[in-house]
């Protein structure tokens, strides 16, 4: 029953910035911990940020400063704000919820170009 879409991703240049949202179909309260992950060709799925119910965040050292997650529970959304990007940015970005189980969303295309 629990549904996640993810929208905003895109083409963008080098340096550039892009935010991703990921809309859940019940209150984000719902889930422990709400997160953004991502693909790229070739290499295994990867944590980029995650926001947990208390408000905590963690991210990947790679995005560290230049990737901010964020919330709005009213909209019961979980953005992802993306910075000073980078071609090896260059990836299938999911959203992910954890609760008793783990959801996925279908992924959204984030292509950084030099």
């Amino acid at each position: 029953q629990v549904q996640l879409v993810e929208s905003g991703g895109g083409l963008v240049q080098a340096g550039g910035s892009l935010r991703l949202s990921c809309a859940a179909s019940g209150s984000i309260f719902s889930f422990n911990a709400m997160g953004w992950y991502r693909q790229a060709p070739g290499k295994q799925r990867e944590l980029v940020a995650q926001i947990r119910r208390g408000g905590s965040t963690n991210y990947a050292d790679s995005v560290k400063g230049r990737f901010t997650i964020s919330r709005d529970n009213a909209k019961n959304t979980v953005y992802l704000q993306m910075s000073s990007l980078k071609p090896e940015d260059t990836a299938v970005y999911f959203c992910n919820a954890e609760a008793f189980r783990v959801y996925w969303g279908q992924g959204t295309q984030v292509t950084v170009s030099s």
